[in-house]
Order: C-alpha cells, then structure tokens, then sequence
C-alpha cells in the first residue's frame, strides 16, 4: 500500500447511496455522520447550498479526525427556480413527480476533499440535467409503491426503477446523480496524495 493512503479516509454522511458509490473505488474507508442543520440560507442558490453543506460536513467530521482525508458532499436539485428536496414520505413524492413530469431538472451534486492536516479544500459542483418522461399518475404510483425514493432529492432513484422516469441524463459523471461524483472524487483524492490506483 502507498504510505499516502494509510491515512484514514472518512465519508461524512449517513447516506447508504454515498456509501455504496465509494465501495465501488475499493479504498478503505470510515463513515462518520456529520450534526449540522442542512437548511438552506435565505436568498442562496441552490449550488451554493449544494457547495456549502458538502463543505460543513467535511468541517465537521475533520474536526474530531485531525489525520484524516475527509469526503462530503450533498446535493440539491432545482425545478423552475426553486430547489427540491427530499420528500419525506409518499404524498409528497407523488406531487413532486407529478410536478417534473415531462420536464428538465437540474441536480446540483457538490463534493468537497477536506485534507484534515494541511486543511486544504478541494470543492466541485456536478452538474446533472435530468427531463422526465410525462407519465401517467398509475405510473408515478407504481413507481413509488416498488421504490418508495422518500429519501433522496427529486424522488428518483436512477440507480433502481427511478431510470424508467428519465427520458435523458446530460452529466459528466454517471454516479453524480446518485449523490457522489466518483469521476471528480478520484481526481480530488489524487491531487490529496491518495490515489485510487498504484
């Protein structure tokens, strides 16, 4: 192993999505749960919370990790000038489905590499355009009653049945939209001196 990479990598967050991604880079790694309000800012755009938020719970995980590489992120989509969040529960998800049917949204996927000993910050937003098909409520239903997305921005899950929504995906990073660009994190882990090949 490259002495670089005996530094304790740590995702702050407690997404199982966030989770499941950085598995696929085959680097060990720590999960730690970041305490901080994630509600937006009065009149800040939705990349600017994205950014922000990836950027705080790195800070806040580092913070009891002073060795360490440290990975947030967060993401924040934005329909017709507003930003949606996770929808909590299956009333409200129907209505934001209903909402983007046959239309564009725009996923704000941050990510931030907070090197916890030199403090150096390393932050990206990935940007995902998403058009949804314009499907019928029976369909929005069925999806939701087999998903059940309440958990994730937008309601769509692309990584499961949330692709049968999507009519295209324009993004740079095909995990970005699932909420951790691993394009960008390995060039950002490179850069820190930890790098996913040796």
């Amino acid at each position: 192993m490259n002495p670089a990479n005996t530094r304790p990598l740590i995702l702050a967050s407690s997404s199982p999505y966030r989770r499941a991604l950085l598995e696929r880079l085959r680097v060990p790694f720590e999960v730690a749960v970041p305490a901080i309000d994630e509600t937006p800012l009065k009149g800040e755009g939705p990349a600017a919370t994205a950014l922000r938020l990836a950027v705080e719970k790195a800070r806040a995980v580092a913070a009891s990790h002073p060795r360490a590489l440290v990975i947030g992120s967060d993401q924040v989509a934005t329909f017709d000038g507003r930003q949606i969040g996770k929808p909590g529960n299956h009333a409200a998800a129907l209505v934001q489905l209903q909402a983007m049917r046959g239309r564009e949204v725009e996923f704000h996927s941050a990510l931030c590499v907070l090197d916890a000993v030199s403090e150096q910050v390393q932050v990206k937003d990935v940007i995902t355009r998403v058009r949804f098909r314009d499907l019928p409520d029976e369909a929005l239903e069925a999806y939701l009653h087999a998903e059940q997305p309440y958990d994730v921005a937008g309601s769509a899950k692309s990584e499961g049945l949330g692709i049968a929504l999507l009519e295209t995906i324009d993004s740079n990073d095909p995990t970005a939209l699932v909420g951790l660009p691993l394009i960008e994190l390995v060039s950002m882990l490179n850069h820190a001196g930890f790098p996913v090949l040796k």
